[in-house]
């Protein structure tokens, strides 16, 4: 079976955001100052073949922790659908 994932990795809220600030600020000097916080993440889609719907979420996961999400600084989510 074939699935698509869809993986959202962000800093974690106790780790600086220096990309996110700089957003901030580019937003105030564009006169949107009523922003209260940016954070600056990943959006990663996959598409893989698997045996059955927890396989492929055991797939997606393992390919998160070992390679596209740095676990120390970064939480990821995700979703798996069928295509």
């Amino acid at each position: 079976m074939n699935f698509r994932a869809e993986i959202d990795v962000m800093p974690l809220k106790e780790i600086l955001d220096p990309q996110g600030k700089a957003v901030k600020l580019g937003l105030t000097n564009l006169g949107i100052s009523n922003v209260a916080d940016v954070r600056i993440g990943k959006h990663i889609t996959l598409e893989l073949s698997a045996d059955s719907q927890a396989d492929a979420e055991a797939k997606t996961d393992a390919a998160c922790k070992k390679l596209l999400a740095n676990v120390i600084m970064e939480g990821y989510k995700f979703s798996v659908t069928s295509i």
